[in-house]
């Protein structure tokens, strides 16, 4: 599952995307319009700030900005940025790879081979998608719920 943190990130720059080009939007209508706690949000946008991808004005018209196309922004990236990894488990990793507490030795462990499949397939799609691109909001599920 991806983190409140990341999911906050995801809704931040989504925001900040929708208004690309129309100059730095202040940290409290983001924090209002996408429900993200004021404080958490500006440790995040400093976190953005530091690694490129948001610009920071400061004063009266001051705010934030994308400091890249919105095109730019790929979502893999920004899951990477905020969660480290795109895997689901920590032996499944490429970049932070750590061997599983509790679990079969890896050449012998059929989940491990499964979420390998399933973080390559997640990397591709997340990826291939960028903040420019448009994703409807879906009606809530209204099945029966998960276990």
């Amino acid at each position: 599952m991806l983190s409140q943190k990341t999911r906050y990130t995801i809704r931040a720059l989504q925001h900040l995307a929708d208004r690309y080009k129309q100059g730095p939007v202040r940290l409290d209508e983001v924090a209002t319009t996408q429900n993200i706690p004021r404080k958490f949000l500006t440790v995040i946008l400093s976190e953005l700030v530091r690694e490129g991808i948001v610009i920071s004005h400061r004063g009266r018209s001051g705010g934030y900005e994308l400091a890249l196309p919105p095109v730019d922004i790929r979502y893999g990236d920004i899951i990477r940025i905020t969660r480290g990894s795109l895997a689901l488990v920590p032996c499944a990793s490429r970049n932070a790879h750590e061997t599983c507490a509790n679990c079969l030795p890896e050449a012998d462990c059929r989940l491990r081979g499964l979420m390998l499949l399933l973080r390559d397939e997640m990397a591709t799609m997340l990826d291939r998608m960028s903040l420019a691109d448009p994703i409807v909001p879906e009606p809530p599920f209204v099945g029966e719920p998960e276990a």
